[in-house]
């Protein structure tokens, strides 16, 4: 678990261990619950093995077919990552209402509460082993799976003490609410984890239609940017920056007066650009700058004219 690839691919193994294992389980149990932690799994089975090779992708550097590197690709597969899930969950939900509204359905509780307890302890080990990981690779990458695998221990662990309820609600005599567990249990785990997918493909959309980055991030670039400039006669600066996936691409247009005399020649403006990309660097090491120094403000505007963003994120 020393690299990022290592960890990608445990999350990828367990996510079809789990799921394979769910849907033999929902075939047995006739539980709808067991079969959408099953069609969570495979589903995220399916998108990791792509994120394996989207996290060796984003390592190499921009070339002629993709000029801006591969960064993008890793919030299109976050992105698809949360609506897929997105997807089944609201399936899953109809299907649990129809069947609440219809009787309920019966299923086997000895075997469901025996998955679940696979589940649990699978699902929780998993989380553990990426918590782990993400304390030295916090990438979006491995945060996502972290964040999936947290989530899917904790509706294991609903599902176990749920199907356990089964047998004493029996045992009470409560047999009329028994076939509504089921339905209410999958309509309270969709319930309580549709955030999640939402929140991770909305995350991704917005980077992949280039919105700026929070301003938590922002800030002390932007401050990192004007200590590093701090010393030259600069009449408007004008930052964009936007973050797909782990890149973090930063275009400063530094305006100063048309007299200005660059002692050195182009050399010195190229060791204030060297100068500005250390400074970045040391905020958010993952960074690709493009610093332009120009004369004519009208170069630096967000779109011609001044008025509004013209689709940069300012800073």
């Amino acid at each position: 678990m020393k690299t990022e690839r290592g960890v990608l691919i445990l999350s990828t193994l367990m996510a079809l261990v789990v799921g394979s294992a769910a849907v033999t389980a929902a075939s047995i149990t006739h539980s709808k619950a067991i079969l959408l932690d099953g069609l969570f799994n495979l589903v995220y089975f399916l998108v990791a093995l792509m994120t394996v090779r989207i996290s060796a992708l984003t390592t190499q550097p921009d070339d002629r077919k993709f000029p801006f590197g591969y960064g993008y690709f890793e919030s299109l597969v976050n992105a698809g990552k949360g609506l897929l899930i997105l997807g089944v969950s609201l399936f899953a939900l109809g299907d649990a209402v129809l069947a609440l509204f219809s009787g309920g359905r019966a299923i086997v509780a000895g075997p469901a509460i025996l998955y679940a307890l696979f589940a649990t302890l699978a699902c929780s080990f998993t989380a553990w082993t990426l918590y782990r990981a993400k304390e030295r690779l916090d990438t979006p990458l491995v945060r996502a799976d972290f964040e999936n695998w947290l989530i899917n221990s904790l509706i294991s662990g609903s599902v176990l003490l749920t199907f356990s309820f089964i047998p004493v609600a029996r045992w009470l005599g409560w047999h009329q609410i028994v076939p509504y567990v089921d339905s209410v249990l999958v309509i309270a785990v969709v319930l309580f984890c549709l955030g999640m997918p939402i929140r991770m493909a909305r995350g991704a959309l917005m980077e992949l239609l280039n919105r700026a980055p929070p301003r938590t991030l922002r800030r002390p670039v932007r401050a990192a940017i004007d200590a590093a400039l701090a010393d030259l006669p600069v009449r408007q600066l004008e930052v964009r920056m936007v973050r797909p996936g782990r890149q973090l691409y930063v275009m400063t247009h530094v305006v100063l007066p048309p007299d200005f005399p660059p002692q050195g020649g182009l050399a010195a403006l190229d060791a204030i650009r060297e100068r500005l990309r250390r400074a970045v660097t040391e905020v958010y090491p993952n960074t690709v700058t493009d610093t332009v120094f120009t004369a004519d403000p009208r170069w630096a505007e967000p779109c011609e004219g001044g008025q509004g963003d013209g689709g940069a994120a300012r800073s």
